[in-house]
């Protein structure tokens, strides 16, 4: 049975997540953008309590407070409004609704993050090494540095990399996002890069998410719970298999 699902944002990334959710047995009821977003209302959610947001910094914070008091479950790619995260998780506990926040869903951006940060703890070790980060997107974003390029340094600050760091952006074109990680030494060079090709992994990754929240309760990073996730071709191959149909 599709699950009714609340889309808040109608960019780039509303109508992929749109397209994509029966693929995840999602069914997209309601649709709230800049015009309509104040009538957001249980009964203009027409059944649905989960709820994907990707909307601006500056509008995200009101609509996850609206949505953690109408008890609605919401997955947020929405970035630059962190500072306001406490006020945000002490509606969602007050509520027992949940949040999933990243900066970035695609898996292979979150999966990357690991990667970064257990180099960062071993140059950390040799302090000859010093570090850059960079990254490049489209000309329309909003935000320089991305949230995903702050996060990277915060990992690599968590780990223990205490050298040099600056962070440069481009905004050029329609590039999709590519983050780089660099670590330099008089005696060599190791560069760790993630390009994406598509949107369609940070809408994928988004989708996943918004499976796993049901019946939730609290607020998670999405790289938290990466591990518990699953694709639904994942799925459907152990449905399929002869030990997917044991009881």
């Amino acid at each position: 049975m599709s699950i009714p699902l609340a889309v808040i944002g109608c960019g780039k990334m509303g109508r992929l997540v749109e397209q994509l959710a029966p693929e995840y047995d999602f069914t997209v009821t309601a649709k709230f953008s800049r015009s309509n977003i104040a009538a957001l209302s249980r009964e203009s959610l027409h059944g649905a309590s989960i709820a994907v947001e990707f909307t601006t910094p500056a509008s995200a914070p009101a609509n996850l407070l609206r949505l953690a008091e109408l008890g609605v479950n919401t997955v947020c790619g929405t970035t630059g409004w962190y500072d306001q995260l406490p006020q945000i998780c002490d509606a969602v506990s007050r509520t027992h609704s949940a949040l999933v926040y990243a900066a970035n869903f695609s898996v292979g951006v979150n999966v990357f993050l690991g990667i970064v940060a257990r180099a960062a703890a071993l140059f950390a070790q040799h302090p000859e090494y010093e570090a850059w980060g960079w990254e490049i997107h489209h000309s329309a974003k909003k935000d320089a540095p991305s949230g995903t390029l702050k996060k990277l340094a915060e990992e690599m600050r968590a780990a223990g990399f205490a050298g040099p760091l600056p962070l440069s952006s481009n905004r050029a074109g329609a590039h999709i996002g590519t983050h780089e990680i660099g670590f330099d030494s008089p005696s060599d060079t190791i560069t760790l890069r993630h390009t994406a090709r598509n949107r369609e992994g940070f809408a994928r990754g988004a989708l996943q998410a918004v499976r796993w929240i049901q019946g939730k309760t609290g607020v998670f990073e999405f790289r938290e719970i990466l591990a518990e996730l699953t694709s639904p071709q994942v799925v459907r191959a152990a449905q399929s298999s002869p030990s997917g149909n044991h009881q």
